[in-house]
């Protein structure tokens, strides 16, 4: 077998192994930053929140499950530290069962990190859980006549009523701006039909790299702004002076792009040229 047809027969599990190192090795790497343009999607929900004046009331909806952590999380830890430097209120919740829990993460992990350390963010004062509770977009309709309706008290069982947060707060009219990040149904679709089209909730998003392209004709007159994929996650990182895990996972994802890319024009440029050599050896 000649070189062009080794080169073709190359054993699909060693172009894997090329794939995983390309993905692995950027992530040792983390002080290598892309550059990266800014979308003016991505840039209205940064332009949003710097524009809430302190104590400002923000609603983060975390509509996903530890399957999309590596795209959402980084939206979520970036849109929380963004809450803490302009002294908002935020108020989480979850239309999925493990989404407060993701909350809970992203909060914990922007609170160690050596800005904040001095910081003492009190739960139900500065921020609240209000957990998880069933009924889809039902939930989100509730919610737009009286939130303390679905819920009742916060993720350990405390009532919405000794909370100092959710003092005066009874609907989507009493919330300055509402955030969902969303990996599917129910998510950010349903959040413009009955936030928005119902409430007038001013509402920004962040997807799934495969929901944005699904959402993305609501922008902007419905959905105020929006973060697409790993690059929207690097994106906001970029706006907020703060490079962190979605500017890292997205060059390893570029890389790995890269080697793909080549894998196909070497395959390609093999196969054609080793057509040409079977004619001619005819």
């Amino acid at each position: 077998m000649n070189f062009l047809g080794k080169l073709l027969g190359i054993d699909r599990r060693i172009i894997f192994l090329f794939v995983g190192v390309a993905v692995a090795l950027p992530l040792c790497f983390p002080e290598v930053n892309l550059k990266i343009e800014i979308t003016d999607s991505v840039k209205k929900v940064y332009d949003i929140v710097e524009s809430l004046p302190e104590g400002s009331k923000v609603l983060i909806a975390f509509d996903y499950d530890p399957g999309s952590m590596p795209e959402l999380q980084p939206m979520a830890e970036s849109f929380i530290r963004h809450c803490i430097r302009k002294k908002l209120k935020m108020i989480i919740m979850g239309l999925w069962p493990q989404g407060s829990v993701q909350a809970n993460l992203a909060l914990e992990k922007v609170l160690r990190e050596k800005e904040f350390e001095d910081i003492k963010l009190q739960e139900g004062v500065d921020w609240v859980n209000l957990g998880y509770t069933a009924g889809n977009e039902v939930v989100i309709e509730r919610m737009g006549s009286n939130i303390k309706a679905v819920f009742a008290a916060d993720h350990k069982g405390v009532k919405l009523e000794n909370l100092s947060l959710m003092r005066g707060v009874r609907n989507f009219s009493n919330i300055d701006f509402v955030y969902n990040l969303s990996a599917g149904y129910p998510g950010t679709q349903e959040w413009v039909q009955f936030a928005v089209d119902k409430f007038g909730a001013k509402l920004g998003a962040g997807n799934t790299a495969v929901q944005a392209p699904l959402v993305s004709p609501y922008y902007p007159k419905r959905l105020l702004g929006l973060l697409g994929g790993m690059k929207g996650a690097a994106e906001y990182e970029f706006l907020m002076g703060f490079p962190a895990t979605g500017v890292k996972y997205m060059f390893s994802q570029s890389v790995a792009h890269a080697v793909v890319c080549l894998f196909i024009i070497v395959g390609n440029v093999a196969f054609f040229l080793n057509k040409k050599k079977k004619r001619q050896g005819r």
